[in-house]
């Protein structure tokens, strides 16, 4: 690891006499590429330097120990030399975190699509809820929510809802919520007081550009037609809706929330961009699993990842045995506990895996 931190050391020191090159100031994209690299490595190199610092300082106070000393001189030593080891481990704990490869993905805004699955009314209602706590979330971290498309049903809840978060690190911290959200609870329009069980599917893509993926737009097809749904009186009046097709892998995209037919096929050309990046992720870390499974799940939508049960007041997450009875503030956008577990476990999964 140390041979390593030293090579890391060396590429950035030479990085920042590049992004102080006049002729790289000059070429803006390159020294904007280098700045974000530079900054990327500087919490590992500020790292590595105060463990440099504390190693140099046990060995001193290893050499003053071999000299004649007085008594409480020594002790004060010895003190200081004992605190320096429990720093020093402490320190290269967090060095070998800060080494684990980081998804590149990371920074980028997503795209959150919602879709109640079984259930009927009842899933599309708590459609609402997952969009309702995704977006409380996002008000809590200065991100901002962007409607994309909506499908909702006659009782204010969403057949389906997509929308963008934007924000530093959106994806870092969402990218674990794809999968299907479970429901437990006495539905609104069930009259004899039964528990219904209902699910509604998630998926979190992050944003992606058109340099992420190569699409041919001979291969997409646009369709127009009238919105409709709930629109207001401008939306449903014109051939404002856009469908797009992607003929080789058969991905549909509709957006309708926008009264410009250019702004809805701009939103839908976005959602198809992160849907045929997600699927070459998905063929990339296929190979991965097979190797090694994230032991927080893969991220496939299929795969029943929480279970929030209104009479107990609890959510589970199923990856991680982790049961929070507050459902209420769940819900309301509380979701630092479930997220940094889940970040935490995987982290420690994937730093397991590099020591194997």
């Amino acid at each position: 690891m140390l041979d390593r931190l030293q090579e890391i050391e060396s590429k950035y020191e030479n990085l920042g006499e590049s992004i102080n090159d006049p002729d790289v100031i000059a070429n803006q994209d390159e020294w904007r590429k280098l700045m974000k690299e530079y900054s990327d490595m500087t919490p590992i190199i500020e790292k590595y330097r105060e463990y440099k610092k504390l190693s140099e300082e046990i060995e001193d106070a290893l050499e003053m120990l071999k000299d004649k000393l007085d008594d409480d001189f020594r002790e004060m030593v010895k003190e200081e030399l004992s605190e320096n080891k429990e720093k020093i481990e402490f320190v290269k704990n967090e060095l070998t975190i800060l080494l684990i490869p980081k998804d590149p993905n990371d920074d980028k805004n997503v795209i959150v699509e919602i879709r109640g699955g079984a259930g009927g009314d009842e899933a599309a209602l708590f459609a609402g809820d997952l969009f309702r706590m995704y977006s409380r979330y996002a008000e809590r971290q200065k991100w901002k929510v962007e409607i994309m498309n909506t499908n909702e049903n006659d009782l204010g809840g969403f057949k389906e809802i997509s929308f963008m978060i934007k924000g530093s690190g959106a994806y870092s911290r969402l990218k674990f919520e794809s999968g299907v959200h479970r429901v437990q609870r006495i539905p609104a329009t069930e009259s004899g007081g039964r528990i219904h069980t209902s699910t509604v599917t998630v998926a979190v893509l992050p944003e992606a550009e058109e340099v992420d993926v190569n699409i041919d737009m001979n291969d997409v097809r646009v369709d127009v037609f009238r919105a409709s749904g709930n629109g207001g009186q401008c939306v449903n009046t014109t051939d404002s809706a856009v469908r797009v097709t992607h003929i080789p892998t058969g991905i549909v995209v509709s957006c309708q929330n926008e009264k410009s037919q250019l702004k809805n096929k701009a939103q839908a050309l976005k959602v198809l961009y992160a849907r045929i990046y997600e699927m070459e992720q998905e063929k990339h870390n296929a190979e991965i699993s097979a190797e090694r499974k994230a032991q927080v799940g893969t991220g496939n939508r299929n795969e029943r990842i929480r279970t929030y049960n209104f009479p107990q007041g609890r959510v589970t997450d199923h990856r991680v045995g982790l049961t929070l009875h507050r459902l209420d503030t769940i819900l309301d956008g509380d979701l630092d506990e479930i997220m940094d577990t889940l970040i935490t476990t995987d982290r420690a999964e994937k730093m397991g895996s590099s020591e194997e």
